[in-house]
């Protein structure tokens, strides 16, 4: 999208369009799923992203132009693809299981996936054809982007995630009407990024878009923190979930120029995988935290003998908590590290 659109307000506006067609199918991917299982069985949300699969590839055959590439057989870089991916995933591993094991072991595998990311990092400074340049983090401004999305989305993946579970299991809402209840997020998300984020990018910049996106997304995610047993869709959700789905749509183009302003132009493609495998390890990291603080929660006041739906609130609660910490922290790196390129 750099590239084809060099100047600033049609850059603004395909980044926009981008950003709304990628948060609208997430968020809508939680209605479709609540519906699937319900007139369905829980499978079908993962058997059905086949032929969804099937379908983005013979789009792409015939509307995207051939690229060749570099291809496979140039020195692709397999040992360090291997060892970032395994870092990943035991890091995730050992979240979602240090409960589940003595604190020795818990340390001992994150010790474990320590190494594996610093011989990834040794890998790429010595690569000949490296997975990462490990220069573009030289970029004050592609490196402080990555890291506030990073804690955005985690952030954003926690509210979605925890934010049904609590209309489930708290509220009783069934799966379709769960999935309804998130409805007017993608809806908002979709209106604002293609209606309202170029022009306001345009008009007050991306710095200062970016901060009052995120201000709206800790403030949604404080609200949503009280999460009460006995709690209102009207009163204790939609609010706190059309403030995050107002933040999300003025922050994320924002971050998205930002991010790529800071890169090369021959950097244009790796700062653009980079930023969007960030939002990948941003959503399922902290989606592991903040599950995790939650299910430990609970299960500690069911110990004290609470009542389990009152125990099952307090742990949403604790986690929504944390995940207002998260978003606050987005806000004071993105005010800290990103104002100094703000024109």
């Amino acid at each position: 999208m750099v590239a084809p659109f060099p100047e600033p307000r049609e850059q603004a506006r395909a980044i926009a369009v981008f950003s709304a067609v990628g948060a609208a199918g997430g968020a809508l991917g939680t209605f479709l799923g609540g519906a699937l299982t319900e007139a369905l069985n829980w499978h079908w949300i993962f058997l059905i992203n086949l032929p969804i699969g099937v379908v983005a590839w013979l789009a792409a055959l015939r509307v995207l132009e051939a690229d060749r590439g570099a291809g496979l057989g140039r020195g692709a870089d397999y040992p360090g693809a291997a060892l970032v991916t395994g870092a990943l995933m035991l890091t995730v591993y050992v979240i979602v299981g240090a409960g589940d094991r003595d604190l020795s072991a818990t340390l001992l595998l994150a010790a474990l996936a320590l190494a594996l990311f610093v011989a990834f990092t040794l890998r790429q400074a010595r690569a000949a054809r490296p997975l990462l340049r490990l220069r573009l983090f030289g970029s004050r401004l592609l490196s402080g982007a990555n890291a506030v999305q990073m804690l955005t989305i985690a952030t954003m993946y926690g509210f979605q995630f925890i934010g049904a579970l609590y209309l489930q299991r708290v509220l009783g809402y069934g799966e379709l009407l769960t999935g309804t209840a998130f409805l007017p997020a993608p809806v908002a998300i979709g209106v604002l990024m293609l209606g309202l984020s170029a022009r306001t990018v345009g008009r007050f910049g991306a710095y200062r878009v970016l901060l009052a996106g995120l201000a709206l997304v800790v403030a949604g995610m404080a609200l949503l923190s009280r999460a009460p047993v006995d709690g209102s869709y009207l009163t204790d959700v939609l609010p706190p979930l059309l403030l995050l789905a107002t933040g999300f749509a003025a922050a994320m183009p924002a971050l998205t120029g930002l991010a790529m302003s800071g890169a090369r132009e021959e950097d244009a493609g790796l700062a653009s995988g980079v930023f969007n495998t960030t939002q990948v390890v941003g959503g399922s990291l902290g989606l592991a935290v903040l599950s995790v603080l939650a299910a430990s929660h609970t299960d500690g006041l069911l110990a004290d003998g609470a009542d389990p739906v009152a125990a099952t609130a307090a742990g949403y609660q604790l986690s929504f908590q944390v995940g207002t910490l998260i978003a606050a922290g987005a806000l004071v790196l993105a005010a800290a590290v990103l104002r100094k390129r703000q024109n």
